[in-house]
């Protein structure tokens, strides 16, 4: 069983004025989500072979929160990630190393959003339509599969979803 954990970076601050979507911060309240989502993660025990994570700088920041809390972590990043559609977002999911059980995904709304409810087979506990509802800034899903190459429309089960609300 493969374990995928996609968690959209923490609450970024707006673009300055000239400035570009790629460079914007985490918000002080985002610095704040990530070290609460390290410390979640901590105490639910996850750990991660692989972490593959946009470029952009809220999500490094996110990151750097995280493991604030939590652990250093295992991360590549790739410039593909940025705001990258479900579609290439499943690509690379399916492209994992068939050695690596734990993946985290980091990145950008709405694929990653949309990512989970396409993966998600069956909704018994209503998480699914809780993320139809909104993936917020530092939310995560993690969901199981059978394997890495197998990942598609409905083949993960969704087993918990992790909001900076609770």
């Amino acid at each position: 069983m493969k374990r995928l954990t996609i968690l959209r970076h923490a609450d970024s601050s707006p673009a300055a004025a000239g400035g570009h979507d790629f460079d914007r911060p985490l918000s002080a309240r985002g610095r704040r989500q990530a070290r609460r989502a390290g410390e979640a993660f901590k105490a639910r025990g996850l750990t991660f072979d692989l972490v593959l994570a946009s470029t952009a700088l809220r999500v490094r920041e996110t990151l750097e929160g995280l493991a604030e809390a939590y652990a250093a972590l295992p991360i590549r990043f790739e410039e593909e990630l940025y705001l990258a559609s479900e579609r290439s977002l499943l690509d690379r999911v399916r492209a994992a190393p068939d050695n690596s059980q734990s993946l985290l995904l980091v990145g950008h709304n709405p694929g990653l959003e949309r990512l989970v409810a396409d993966l998600a087979r069956g909704d018994s506990h209503g998480l699914r339509a809780r993320v139809i509802a909104g993936f917020p800034p530092a939310a995560a899903a993690r969901m199981e599969l059978e394997d890495w190459r197998g990942a598609d429309h409905a083949r993960a089960d969704l087993v918990e979803l992790i909001l900076p609300s609770e």
